[in-house]
């Protein structure tokens, strides 16, 4: 069915009571979005999936049902949902010492940080001491030994300071450790796969035809770099290690390397499936990946005040930020999931123009979600 809204054509499926979703879509596509996908799921079915506009800055190749694209740090609500779910199967003890899962990671005093530290971004480790191009990132035994050795920037438990790029490198090797997999392995075998969820860490390249490129935001380049966000006082945490661009996401060994905090691919609909898991009590299309006691952690406050990295006041639970009654997570550039476990819901927004919000404020799916709310009314 397809639904055109204004200029601007949307392809999909939206339930009548959420046309608002469907409207606010079709304005961003009128005004700051080239391409993008909404979904939005209630008691673990899709209620919305629709998308439009163009996979490519130049407008020539139309966005597809199953295009994909770059979510950036939208991808740890995946990441730590491979934790939740081992952590539920008894697998894994939130409460446990990460080195009783990974020996080496013991050195440098760290034999107090425990995994629930990791998933709540209060391990003290917000930066990669080594690696200092992109390039480094593709060797995983290179950069988790060197966390290992890192000493933590803080007493873990006692401060929070948003763990970028570490998060997924912390979680992931936690993971391989317990399953013997890689978090892309993992994840592809125990959540993707019996959800039929088209989500990929380590992209192989017969889907690069399938993706939808990164556009930087109006007026800058491909060059335009990942970085902390400006604090109330107009500075920022500068961060040692590689500096992320945009054409570094865009590459074929960017797709083809698995960094679980932030290069995992995807759309609305496999985003919002995956996470609906969590919102609705552990299952979702029918699949149970985990109990409804094992979702509990993901909105259960860890901590509670400054974020030492992102200079704002954030509520970290088990691998997720919490607003209000909802949790999840977004990504560089404007991508988004949100979870309310009280209505069942979840929505996602997934698109391939950036916004940069040191320039220009970027409420596009903080509209969707809004919009999605008010079709429970």
């Amino acid at each position: 069915m397809n639904d055109t809204d204004t200029d601007t054509e949307i392809e999909g499926r939206c339930e009548p009571r959420f046309a608002a979703v469907r409207e606010v879509l079709a304005g961003l596509l009128g005004t700051d979005d080239v391409g993008a996908s909404v979904a939005v799921f209630l008691d673990g079915e899709p209620v919305v999936d629709i998308w439009g506009g163009y996979a490519d800055a130049e407008r020539r190749t139309a966005w597809e049902r199953d295009t994909l694209t770059c979510v950036n740090s939208t991808s740890k609500n995946m990441t730590a949902l491979c934790a939740l779910i081992l952590a539920d199967r008894g697998e894994l003890d939130l409460a446990a010492p990460v080195a009783a899962y990974w020996p080496e990671f013991a050195a440098a005093g760290k034999e107090n940080v425990l995994v629930r530290h990791v998933l709540s971004h209060t391990a003290g480790l917000p930066d990669l001491a080594g690696p200092t191009t992109v390039e480094e990132l593709y060797d995983w035994e290179s950069v988790t030994s060197g966390l290992a050795a890192q000493t933590t920037e803080w007493e873990a438990g006692t401060a929070a300071g948003y763990h970028a790029l570490t998060f997924g490198f912390l979680v992931g090797e936690i993971v391989r450790r317990v399953t013997g997999r890689s978090l892309g392995e993992f994840f592809a075998d125990e959540v993707a796969g019996p959800l039929g969820a088209d989500f990929h860490f380590g992209l192989g390249a017969e889907h690069d035809r399938r993706v939808a490129p990164l556009v930087p935001p109006p007026s800058l380049t491909d060059a335009y770099t990942s970085r902390a966000p400006l604090g109330p006082d107009g500075v920022r945490r500068e961060s040692p290690g590689a500096a992320i661009r945009v054409r570094d996401i865009n590459s074929a060994a960017w797709r083809q390397a698995q960094i679980p905090a932030v290069n995992g691919f995807g759309n609305a609909r496999s985003v919002a499936l995956v996470q609906s898991v969590l919102a609705n009590r552990g299952s979702a299309g029918g699949v149970r990946l985990l109990s409804p006691r094992g979702c509990e952690p993901a909105w259960e406050d860890v901590f509670h005040g400054e974020d030492r990295v992102l200079r704002t006041p954030v509520s970290w639970t088990m691998g997720f930020g919490r607003f209000g009654t909802a949790f999840g997570w977004g990504g560089w550039g404007g991508s988004l999931v949100a979870s309310d476990p009280g209505s069942r819901m979840t929505v996602a927004y997934v698109m391939n123009r950036m916004l940069d919000r040191d320039t220009q404020e970027d409420n596009r799916g903080l509209e969707i979600i809004m919009a999605a709310y008010g079709g429970l009314q």
